[in-house]
């Protein structure tokens, strides 16, 4: 089977996240798409996430009825801060038959060379990669696609910060997300 991995924090999840997901599902050759919950991105600070089993509640919630798409807490047992590499390592051990390849936007693929063994990632796995504002589309290596899924403007950043503000995101959350960060009074 051919899995894209779709790494993040998902603080919390959003509708541009599921758009990316399902967009990659069906318009590419990959048989799933798992969302894999980062509990430490050794990039961001960890500061203002939600606890990791909140945000991999949210995300499982929000892609039950996705068909192909499903939620990954497989860093969880993993050391912290969380390399990409590391996990690829450990999934392959797992699941020796399966192909795993990653899927990213735009700004990480141009920052992939900053990453821990970013030149084995881009030589040994394919990569999926969606556009962002503001990035150009850039030659890729062989084994690594541009998709045109749709541009999406919306971060967690901006989601908490509304919150945090008591303005009304709902249409910008899967249903349930949003039904779980209200009764947890999260963000505020």
């Amino acid at each position: 089977m051919r899995i894209g991995l779709f790494f993040g924090s998902f603080n919390p999840v959003h509708i541009g996240h599921l758009i990316i997901a399902q967009y990659i599902q069906q318009f590419s050759d990959l048989d799933e798409v798992w969302m894999v919950v980062s509990p430490q991105n050794p990039f961001k600070q960890s500061k203002s996430l939600l606890p990791e089993r909140q945000r991999f509640y949210m995300v499982q919630e929000a892609v039950e009825e996705i068909e192909g798409v499903k939620a990954s807490d497989v860093e969880f047992g993993l050391p912290k801060p969380s390399y990409t590499v590391l996990t690829l390592t450990h999934l392959k051990g797992l699941y020796p038959d399966d192909q795993f390849e990653l899927i990213m936007g735009a700004d990480n693929r141009n920052n992939l060379s900053k990453w821990r063994n970013g030149e084995f990632i881009i030589e040994n796995y394919p990569i999926w990669v969606y556009p962002r504002k503001g990035e150009e589309r850039t030659e890729l290596p062989a084994g690594t696609h541009w998709v045109d899924a749709p541009v999406m403007e919306l971060s967690s950043t901006f989601i908490r910060k509304a919150i945090q503000n008591k303005k009304d995101v709902r249409f910008m959350l899967h249903p349930k997300t949003w039904e779980y960060i209200e009764h947890n009074n999260f963000f505020r």
